[in-house]
């Protein structure tokens, strides 16, 4: 329940004995009967014990109070009634009458003088020497009826005049009635105020709530706690004086709010918003809101590190890395030892031997399994494009630029690996910001002024050889040393042409998978590799396989994978070949696989030992592919396709952008 204190002398004391039963089912209500310096430390004491919600009191104590006292002070008003009916009884005794109020005149005087038509004179007072003078003067005056407050009263007695006080039973009992009201609006209140504070107290964002003068009303913890302050010392302190940079003067003067301003305060980066509190049309204050720009950048990177998108996670294992050749086995084991490290690898091979696969399974075997993993082709995309790709950029860096600004592929795989591949087509620009990425272990977006930590695994491939580029000034020695930590070298197919079953096996699978076809070819018809069948996909795989060890396989694996599935949509579904019309077939759909055969044509000089019809002239003109390099093997292609690149690109298995790339490079 409430707890009321009244405070009064004498009669007024009296008459809160009296009346305080009244309310005591609504209220606890202590009485005491002392005033001024005496009744602040009793109310004090008793606080200190109970809190205090209302204090009742009269006259100069009642004003008193008010001035050092930190709880609402209700104050036993004179009503007209009251004034009315205290002058009729003087008026009874004598028409010498003398009113002494405290502060102020009686509202209701003139009105009252002019309805009954009689003089009266009217002192008064703010304290309590004061109401002695006005007395003493009124006496002097010949005043012989005085009506007025208990100190007014008792006074008048001892000089021997008539005393009349002024207060009635009924506004007393107003007063209790009004003190039991602000109690329960306080109470109600408090409640409110104690609710939003636990709220505030479990927020990790910092809060200040102000009023109009700029005086601190609400400090959270989280707040306190960056500044490094006491939230209760800070209690109605104005808030640009206590901290000068987070100051809400402009928003109470303005009226509009100030949204993600970034201000730095105690050694500590904050995002700002600064909002106006506007209650019915009329502006009470103002509420400053901060969140530190750290925790923002960690929950942002969590969030990021948790996301399991495609695009963002590996799928391929080392086991996955078909092969039992002693070269496929050396590049599994190497890579298992480099996933045991967080250091810098990288991948050098012919492009298309399954450098991201082994990237892959690098990330897969490693402690970051459960972080993104992000790839980026270097040699894909512009320089400008690529830039913003791997280092993002802020809101208004260039024309187009997406508002809010957009995090880089290197923040995104933060606490995963990003994989770079064809890092040697890196412009030389890009390079040393990679190389500050590598050093510092920080990404600075397009447009922004500070960093961004990162802790990220870099994983690098190229088909080119770094060295050559350094001494041709094309790469920086300093980033080469920085990339070339843990190497590992992918052996090209032609060098492991035992593995192609192994591996063609694993992409026929990987192909039907991905065109639907179940376990059938192109059209949904069974399939069988088994010896001497007469069904149409067996007999081409076989002939694929006697094939694929006198091919140079320049496009490598991927090489192999395309022409399988060329071959997987284009074998007819209900074929019945013989093994010499299915390598016809083969050389139909594979020119540039049968074209580069290595073996002697036959006496006949028609077909060689595989059925395949070679021209006695066309098996003179070409040399066997495994004594070829890459590029002599283009260049003999392209000759012989009359220098058509789409041919020659067709019989190759390769792009004409890879083409021209590979003609380039030599």
């Amino acid at each position: 329940m409430p707890h009321i204190v009244a405070v009064g002398f004498r009669r007024i004391n009296k008459m809160l004995q009296e009346l305080a039963p009244v309310v005591a089912d609504r209220a606890v209500v202590d009485v005491l009967d002392v005033g001024f310096e005496e009744a602040v430390a009793r109310v004090k004491a008793l606080q200190a014990r109970q809190p205090v919600d209302v204090v009742v009191a009269a006259g100069s104590n009642g004003g008193y109070l008010r001035q050092h006292l930190d709880v609402p002070v209700v104050l036993v008003k004179v009503g007209g009634f009251d004034l009315m009916q205290a002058l009729a009884q003087a008026r009874q005794v004598s028409d010498r009458i003398g009113l002494v109020t405290y502060e102020g005149m009686a509202p209701d005087l003139q009105r009252f003088k002019q309805l009954f038509d009689f003089a009266i004179a009217q002192r008064s007072y703010r304290t309590e020497d004061e109401a002695r003078a006005c007395v003493r003067a009124l006496q002097q005056g010949g005043t012989e009826v005085v009506v007025g407050s208990g100190v007014a009263v008792d006074v008048a007695e001892q000089l021997g005049l008539t005393g009349l006080f002024l207060y009635s039973m009924d506004a007393v009992r107003e007063a209790l009635a009004d003190a039991v009201e602000v109690a329960r609006a306080a109470r109600i209140q408090q409640a409110k105020r104690e609710r939003l504070n636990t709220l505030l107290a479990q927020l990790s964002d910092g809060v200040i709530a102000v009023d109009t003068q700029e005086r601190i009303e609400t400090l959270n913890p989280a707040m306190a706690q960056w500044l490094g302050i006491d939230a209760g010392a800070w209690q109605g302190r104005r808030l640009s004086a206590a901290c000068p940079e987070l100051s809400l003067q402009s928003t109470l003067r303005l009226g509009l709010p100030e949204l993600e301003k970034i201000e730095r305060v105690r050694g500590r980066q904050l995002i700002v918003n600064r909002i106006p509190i506007v209650e019915q049309g009329v502006l009470t204050g103002a509420v400053l809101s901060a969140q530190d720009a750290v925790a923002i950048q960690r929950v942002d990177r969590h969030i990021r590190a948790r996301a399991h998108s495609q695009a963002a996670s590996a799928r391929y294992d080392l086991s996955q890395l078909a092969g039992r050749s002693a070269s496929s086995q050396r590049v599994q084991a190497l890579a298992l030892q480099c996933a045991h490290s967080s250091a810098t690898v990288l991948l050098l091979g012919e492009s298309g031997t399954g450098k991201e696969l082994i990237a892959q399974g690098i990330h897969r075997a490693s402690e970051r399994r459960d972080m993104p993993f992000v790839a980026v082709n270097c040699a894909a995309l512009s320089e400008t494009l690529l830039e913003s790709e791997l280092f993002g950029h802020e809101e208004g860096a260039f024309t187009g630029a997406r508002r809010g600004g957009k995090i880089g592929l290197f923040e995104a795989a933060h606490k995963g690996s990003i994989f770079l591949d064809e890092i040697g087509e890196m412009p030389l620009a890009l390079q040393t910001r990679l190389l500050r990425v590598l050093q510092e272990r920080e990404v600075l977006r397009v447009g922004a002024v500070e960093p961004t930590p990162v802790q990220v695994r870099v994983i690098a491939a190229t088909h080119r050889d770094l060295a050559e580029q350094v001494a041709q000034g094309r790469f920086r020695l300093d980033l080469y040393y920085r990339l070339n930590i843990l190497r590992i070298e992918v052996p090209p197919l032609r060098e492991r042409l035992a593995d192609i079953p192994d591996i063609a096996a694993v992409l026929l699978a990987k192909v039907r998978e991905r065109l639907g076809t179940g376990a059938g070819s192109g059209a949904g018809s069974r399939v069988s590799d088994g010896p001497g069948e007469r069904m149409g996909w067996g007999a081409v795989w076989q002939a694929l396989m006697a094939q694929a060890p006198h091919h140079s396989w320049p496009g490598n694996v991927r090489e192999l994978d395309n022409l399988i599935e060329r071959l997987v949509v284009c074998v007819p579904p209900a074929a019945v070949l013989s093994s010499a019309e299915a390598t016809q077939l083969l050389r139909e759909l594979a020119p540039e696989l049968c074209a580069v055969a290595g073996a002697a044509p036959s006496p006949s000089g028609g077909e060689d030992s595989h059925g395949v019809g070679v021209s006695g002239d066309r098996a003179q003109a070409l040399r066997p592919a495994q004594r070829l390099s890459e590029r002599e093997h283009i260049l003999a292609t392209l000759a012989d396709c009359g220098e058509d690149k789409a041919l020659a690109c067709q019989r190759l298995g390769i792009s004409r952008t890879t083409l021209w790339r590979k003609l380039r490079a030599g």
